[in-house]
């Protein structure tokens, strides 16, 4: 018998949560990242620091629908949202001037519409 939600209590409430405000405020982004969070682990976004600088503009909201790997150099300020962060990225994103490390959760807390957020898979 298959196992249809997540182990990790963390993801599972999250997914919900994503769905519920999706609903609420006609939002299809936090639906897009629920559906990419359902798949298993080894799906999920793996991005470095040089693919964030390279999409990105100064001040962007980005969302990594997985982790955030430290590989390459930020040179602008933006406010990176993820599951997770490697240490060395967490480091360099936010020395990088008024670079942001955020959770999804604050995310969509402080911006339940969506609006202004670029997704890097």
């Amino acid at each position: 018998m298959r196992r249809k939600r997540k182990t990790n209590p963390r993801i599972d409430k999250l997914i919900e949560d994503l769905k519920k405000i999706a609903r609420e405020n006609s939002a299809p982004i936090w639906r897009d990242i629920a559906k990419r969070l359902e798949k298993p682990r080894r799906n999920y976004a793996a991005v470095n620091l040089s693919k964030i600088n390279r999409y990105s503009d100064a001040n962007d909201t980005i969302l990594v629908p997985g982790k955030v790997l430290s590989a390459g150099a930020i040179e602008k300020p933006v406010t990176v949202a993820a599951l997770g962060f490697s240490k060395k990225a967490f480091e360099e994103i936010s020395k990088c001037g008024e670079g942001k490390c955020v959770s999804i959760e604050e995310l969509v807390e402080n911006n339940p519409k969506g609006s202004g957020v670029k997704i890097i898979i």
